[in-house]
């Protein structure tokens, strides 16, 4: 049984553009120049430009009821926090200051090297703060987002980033949780809780990823790894989930002669994001 794919969530980078505008006179014509008086007059005192205020340090293990849309935008807009007894969405698990000098040159806070090697650093932070090994986050609901402050923040002094964790749920959805989620995959419960499954088989048109928490029936069993190089193919992703994945069907199986299993393997846009691997799915 050959699973569909689930598109990749994919962040989008905003980028501010200036103008400059040039101004004349209502006729077309170069305007007079203005006519000087014998009366000395006191020089004004120019206006300063606006400036951004100083945005606070996020603080780690603060808890967000965020939407989906703020969650996959690069930079927090009045985000306010709340209790992590009660419903939440996002927990930060990281705050870290920005490496944005590169040999002698600052970097601005919204270039692709600052962004990606904030997005790597929150990525690889992720398992160690929930307590997870590389398989049993893969085989989870947990993803890592971040933050970085706005440009005018950045001038004005902002030099954070931050990374948070979220439970997602169907193709662009956010499962609520409550309580802290540092250590959550650290025992069976919580890797039984928020555990990846789903409403269907894998290749089946009602398939949606939830947490095994909520009603399903699939689950996401375990992981096999592919070589790592260029893409190889959805026919060689195929052949190298088959086996692995059905010999561990028919060992769990009660008849070894009737027993059902899946799998779904990367595309090719899906590898360059960094899934290199394929999950096998069995009924639940």
């Amino acid at each position: 049984m050959r699973p569909g794919r689930t598109a990749p969530y994919v962040v989008a980078l905003v980028l501010a553009a200036l103008a400059v505008l040039a101004g004349c006179s209502a006729s077309g014509e170069p305007e007079a120049a203005p006519t000087t008086s014998a009366t000395p007059t006191e020089t004004a005192t120019p206006t300063p430009p606006p400036t951004a205020e100083p945005v606070p340090r996020p603080e780690a293990d603060a808890c967000y009821d965020l939407t989906y849309d703020e969650v996959v935008a690069p930079v927090a807009d009045d985000q306010e926090t709340v209790r992590c007894n009660r419903a939440h969405t996002s927990q930060t698990f990281r705050v870290g200051r920005i490496d944005n000098l590169v040999e002698g040159h600052l970097l601005a806070v919204d270039s692709d090297r600052v962004q990606d090697a904030v997005a790597e650093t929150c990525t690889d932070r992720l398992r160690d703060a929930v307590g997870a090994t590389t398989e049993q986050l893969r085989l989870s609901v947990l993803r890592a987002v971040w933050f970085t402050p706005t440009l005018e923040e950045s001038d004005a002094g902002a030099d954070w980033y931050r990374c948070d964790v979220v439970a997602t749920e169907g193709a662009d959805g956010l499962a609520s949780v409550k309580g802290s989620l540092r250590d959550v995959l650290a025992d069976q419960a919580g890797r039984d809780r928020l555990g990846m499954c789903g409403t269907a088989a894998p290749d089946a048109d009602g398939f949606s990823r939830v947490p095994c928490r909520d009603d399903h029936s699939w689950r996401a069993v375990s992981v096999v790894e592919l070589e790592p190089g260029d893409y190889p193919g959805q026919g060689a992703v195929a052949d190298a989930a088959e086996e692995p994945c059905r010999s561990l069907a028919e060992s769990r199986a009660d008849d070894p002669l009737d027993y059902e299993w899946g799998f779904e393997g990367p595309d090719k846009q899906q590898w360059r994001a960094g899934q290199t691997f394929v999950r096998c799915w069995l009924p639940d």
